[in-house]
């Protein structure tokens, strides 16, 4: 009988590729056929930078123009949604493979509390969205001042008899 030596690093490296290998397949799998092409679903890269007085959405959206997409504001969330079209082309004869994805999308930000929707602005060059929000102004304490028991209004409540 042969002894074996345990390696733990070994194990982990080997769960960690069959849950990457599990959630490749969820997110990159073929969500239908047409005229036996695969299609997979369209799935935009978005980045988010935070600079000293703005947070920076940048989303790649290649193919698409300021037509195909929209952005809304609602109860703090904002979301940006947009369709790619699918390009068909009709072929009789030969060899076809189509892996550009296409459909529509729909993420979601949550912004933070204050956020004044009306100045959030975007801007759309190249294939490249950027939608710029504007960071709450910061809440400042009140600061209340104390006075003395002397000089201080008497505090009225209603009358108890």
């Amino acid at each position: 009988m042969a002894l074996v030596r345990w390696e733990p690093n070994r194990e982990l490296g080997s769960l960690q590729s069959e849950m990457n290998r599990l959630f490749n397949t969820l997110y990159n799998s073929p969500t239908s056929a047409r005229n036996g092409a695969v299609t997979r679903r369209f799935v935009p890269s978005m980045d988010l930078v935070e600079t000293d007085s703005h947070y920076v959405l940048k989303a790649d959206l290649p193919g698409l123009s300021e037509e195909d997409v929209a952005i809304e504001v609602v109860d703090n969330v904002l979301t940006v949604t947009g369709e790619r079209k699918s390009e068909t082309e009709e072929k009789k004869d030969g060899f076809r493979r189509v892996e550009r994805s296409f459909g529509s999308f729909r993420r979601s930000l949550r912004l933070p509390e204050g956020v004044d929707a009306g100045a959030i602005s975007a801007r759309f060059d190249k294939g490249v969205l950027e939608v710029s929000v504007p960071k709450p102004a910061e809440r400042k304490p009140h600061r209340v001042a104390i006075q003395s028991g002397d000089t201080a209004p008497a505090i009225e409540g209603p009358e108890t008899a």
